[in-house]
């Protein structure tokens, strides 16, 4: 089992994340190989607690990284701003700003590096 955490930057964050959670479940592959739900965001350092949610994935295994950096790619082709996107799995951290597919290889070897 492993988990990824997923937030959104740009003007309508809160209203983004809702949406990409809502473009998830609509997804086979994330919806079937993963547990999707909303949770608070870990406060930073010094910060009483957060403002914004960020999507949890808790996944099954055989559960495709790929699959779900792809996905992320087609929901920000598919409005008409492309927020940034961030993927958090064990520590690694990665930023989703660009739909080019050399960048799809990029998120997955950070994520699935251990």
């Amino acid at each position: 089992m492993s988990e990824y955490r997923i937030s959104v930057g740009g003007n309508s964050p809160g209203r983004d994340l809702r949406q990409l959670t809502q473009w998830l479940r609509q997804d086979t592959a994330t919806r079937t190989g993963a547990t999707i739900t909303l949770q608070p965001a870990h406060p930073a350092e010094g910060q009483m607690g957060a403002a914004l949610d960020v999507i949890a994935l808790v996944t099954q295994s055989g559960f495709s990284t790929a699959s779900l950096a792809l996905t992320i790619c087609a929901w920000r082709r598919a409005r008409p701003s492309t927020p940034v996107v961030t993927i958090e799995r064990n520590g690694v951290r990665v930023t989703v700003d660009s739909d080019d597919p050399a960048d799809v290889t990029r998120i997955v070897r950070a994520l699935e590096s251990e």
